[in-house]
């Protein structure tokens, strides 16, 4: 690439620093970027009720009206009458039907926790991710939210979960998670932004006119279909209306302003608004601005996290190339542009309980990734000006959006590496990145060509998504795998026996049991008979899992389609099918499981304890657990000690256990059938889910302690007494790459964390550079990381208004570290800090 191809704005190799800066603020050489990240960063978090009124008055007056036209009355509702601004300095105008940082409501969904926490929890007066209200809003707001009991997405999903369902998820013992869709929005999808940008609204308004003149009434599908395409039509005319609303707005600022280049600036967002309000992007500052309208307006009627903007190197670089050429543009004002819409992504915010909050990152939408680089899909690789122009966006800005991967394959050019190895050991957790080869086995795995797998780019944390093509239901359960091991060993039951149950009263000691009784460790007479048990409770709980996603996509499909989103997949037009019917070309279901590490160190103590040196019983082990480790601290500093075999040593002893369970939980996801006519796809990770999962399981045989986290994502365990890696960063390699990451259809995930000092220099840089290689090269699928010394994350929490800004790699993500919950926090600290 060198000498032949330009290579964004700055040398490749360009500096950004090592680790964290403390108090910088001037990160972009445009002083327009940095003036509005500064004012994002010190605008307040609200709460906003225009969204939640809207939608009520439509639902209140038009109780008849079909789930379809419901949804498409009220997104009209909203676009015509929501309160719009444009922000000084800004280029790329909209917001998700709220001011900037403030949370729309979206009461279609659940609202027994909002009504609850406006009572009894004040959002204001949370710990961290507060969110203000005015009294006058909060009293229209619980008029609002009364309407609503009884008629939500959720209300409907637990009147039709089995108790099985309930007791296995977060309404009971949380041995699965569903959370997500169960009480909130669809999202982690990726829309058909080129295409989009090719035909404007106006030509899929022409045709779904052109669907709904030729439907059969005779047709059985005919008053659904109908319902589809008049629904459409209404949001894509609402759209158009919407954004000429914005040009409007500039044009009129613009009539008063005083500064003559802000005034251009207005009337250009006026003329781009005009054009894109219906025709296609004829530039690049429009191809950003409709970009981000579609996305916002997704957002408005979805609610859905993780809408991602799919990759944006390759479907914005026809008009940053047109425009250069053509000299519209200087590449100088398309990284200015860039960056400002990086800020501008910030500002959408969604109100989430005060549960989720504890233990994760609270108040943005949570991953809106954004992919670049890779092959194309000839093979050849795909890097162009903007993939460099928008990794030195990234550094410049230092947001917490967007979520910036870099797809690498074998000829990934040299240069590229460099960019992202330098915003990596910049110290903000971004890029994460993604390895070709495995990935695009795992498109063809779920049955896409080759030329389609190798356009894959990658939704919120860890997703392998197609994007306009693939409906995927990602992230829509994280099964607690070591409560899963925790029944299999003590007979269907839970352990800590103590803890209150109120719900179901099985849990709470008295002897019955919360899944079927496979057996006990106290009578296991060898390792296959564990293993046995295991693989029967995993079959239960994933029974119980899988068919309570399943109620909950259903209950989706009937209160709360996507005409709008569906107008940007392939296949729903054609087929008159909104996305919830099945409509996008490819259809999947993928829940993800957590704790892998922390039960392949159990099973390999049980191995190594119990039937390879008999040291203990099955029945010590048990009462160890139950006892929290209290008066067994001998055996509690043999777990934690390197006189064990534990998984992430590249020790085959331990790591064959790691290999057994995660083919146990794909075995018994794949290929089950979703609603949609398509099937489950298994990913292997956690996110952040192991914090939360941890404080609602008791001790464990890795050598946790009641409420400990589990072991994050595919990393190895790390308890509060030790990291039980000890052999370094290539051994945990080694031992991570002994499965078959493809077969993770639904996405794999590894964190790495180095101190500053580590990567520090050019010696640091072509380290770590060669360890991705050679990582990569052993076929794992996705990994990231944390450049943060354990220090700075303390400093951090004594002192959080001197690291407002400072963000870390949590898990897929990045986000500020001073605003996380404490066990969050806590685990960070405690992730092994390693060294080459």
């Amino acid at each position: 690439m060198s000498g032949t191809k330009p290579c964004g704005t700055e040398s490749y190799d360009q500096s950004y620093g090592v680790g964290y800066r403390v108090g910088h603020d001037d990160f972009s050489p445009y002083e327009r970027v940095n003036r509005l990240r500064k004012t994002f960063l010190d605008r307040e978090f609200n709460i906003d009720i225009q969204r939640a009124r809207l939608i009520t008055e439509v639902y209140k007056n038009n109780p008849d009206l079909s789930a379809k036209l419901k949804t498409a009355y009220s997104l009209q509702n909203i676009l015509e009458n929501v309160d719009i601004d444009l922000y000084d300095e800004e280029l790329v105008v909209g917001e998700v039907a709220a001011p900037a940082k403030a949370a729309p409501v979206y009461p279609e969904f659940s609202v027994s926790w909002i009504i609850d926490e406006l009572k009894h929890h004040p959002f204001d007066q949370r710990a961290h991710d507060k969110f203000f209200i005015t009294d006058e809003d909060r009293d229209e707001l619980l008029e609002i939210l009364e309407f609503w009991e009884g008629k939500t997405v959720a209300d409907l999903v637990d009147s039709r979960l089995t108790e099985d369902e309930k007791k296995g998820c977060e309404l009971g013992k949380k041995v699965y998670m569903t959370n997500l869709y169960h009480f909130a929005g669809v999202g982690h999808f990726v829309m058909d932004y080129p295409e989009l940008l090719r035909k404007g609204y106006n030509g899929y308004l022409a045709e779904v006119e052109q669907k709904l003149e030729a439907l059969n009434p005779s047709d059985g599908e005919y008053r659904e279909k109908r319902d589809f395409y008049e629904a459409m039509r209404i949001e894509l005319k609402a759209a158009c209306g919407y954004i000429k609303r914005y040009a409007e707005l500039a044009e009129s600022r613009a009539k008063g302003e005083t500064n003559e280049q802000r005034k251009k600036e207005l009337l250009q967002i006026a003329e781009n608004c005009r054009q894109i309000a219906g025709g296609p992007a004829l530039t690049m500052w429009q191809a950003l601005q409709l970009w981000h309208f579609a996305t916002t307006i997704t957002q408005i009627e979805s609610n859905g996290h993780s809408i991602s903007y799919g990759r944006m190197d390759q479907w914005l670089y026809p008009y940053y190339k047109k425009d250069i050429e053509e000299g519209v543009i200087t590449k100088e004002f398309a990284q200015e542009l860039l960056e400002v819409a990086y800020v501008k992504t910030g500002n959408p915010s969604k109100l989430k309980d005060k549960m989720t909050v504890e233990v994760r990152s609270g108040r943005g939408w949570g991953g809106e990734s954004l992919t670049i680089g890779g092959v194309d899909e000839d093979g050849n690789d795909a890097a162009n000006d903007l993939t460099f122009m928008l990794l030195e966006a990234s550094a410049h800005t230092r947001m917490m959006n967007p979520w910036v991967c870099v797809r690498m394959h074998e000829k990934t050019p040299y240069e590229l590496k460099v960019k992202a190895v330098e915003c990596i050991r910049a110290g903000y957790g971004h890029p994460k990145l993604f390895n070709d080869a495995p990935t695009i086995e795992v498109m063809q795995r779920k049955g896409m060509t080759l030329e389609e797998a190798r356009n894959y780019e990658v939704v919120g944390c860890v997703e392998p998504d197609l994007p306009g093509y693939e409906y995927g239901f990602h992230d829509s359960a994280y099964m607690n795998i070591a409560k899963v091991m925790e029944l299999a060993l003590n007979g269907g039951k839970c352990i800590d026996c103590s803890k209150d149950c109120p719900r179901f009263a099985q849990c709470a000691g008295i002897g019955s049991h919360l899944g079927p009784d496979t057996g006990s460790l106290a009578d296991f007479k060898n390792m296959d008979e564990v293993l046995q048990s295991f693989d029967r409770q995993m079959k239960f709980w994933t029974d119980q899992m899988c068919q309570g996603i399943n109620v909950i996509d259903r209950a989706h499909r009937e209160l709360k389609p996507l005409p709008f989103a569906s107008a940007f997949f392939n296949d729903c037009i054609e087929t008159g099918r909104d996305l919830g019917e099945g409509g996008a070309r490819y259809n999947f279901t993928g829940p993800q499981a957590s704790g892998i590490a922390t039960c392949a160190d159990t099973l390999s103590v049980i191995s190594q304890l119990v039937f390879d040196e008999g040291r203990y019983t099955g029945e010590e082990l048990l009462q160890a657990i139950r006892d929290n480790w209290e008066g067994h601290e001998a055996l509690y500093a043999l777990v934690n000690s390197s006189k064990v075999h534990h998984y992430g040593n590249d020790d085959d002893y331990a790591d064959e256990f790691f290999k057994e369970v995660f083919n146990c939980y794909c075995r018994n996801i794949e290929g089950r059938e979703n609603p949609r006519g398509g099937t489950f796809c298994p990913g292997v990770y956690t996110v952040n889910a192991n914090v939360g999962l941890g404080l609602d399981l008791g001790a464990s045989l890795d050598g946790r302690k009641s409420s400990e986290p589990l072991s994050d994502n595919m990393g190895p365990v790390h308890t509060s007494a030790a990291s039980h890696d000890i052999c370094g960063p290539t051994a945990i390699s080694n031992s991570v790459t002994k499965v078959d990451h493809s077969r993770a259809t639904n996405g794999t995930l590894l964190n790495w964390k180095f101190p500053p000092e580590c990567v520090a220099g050019k010696a640091g840089r072509e380290n770590l550079i060669g360890f991705i290689d050679a990582y990569f090269a052993k076929k794992a699928m996705h990994c990231q990381f944390n450049i943060m010394s354990t220090e700075m994350m303390k400093a951090a929490m004594k002192k959080p208004e001197d690291y407002k800004d400072m963000l870390v790699r949590v898990a897929g993500y990045s986000a500020y570290f001073v605003e996380l919950g404490k066990p969050l926090q806590m685990d960070l600290i405690n992730r092994t800090e390693l060294s080459f």
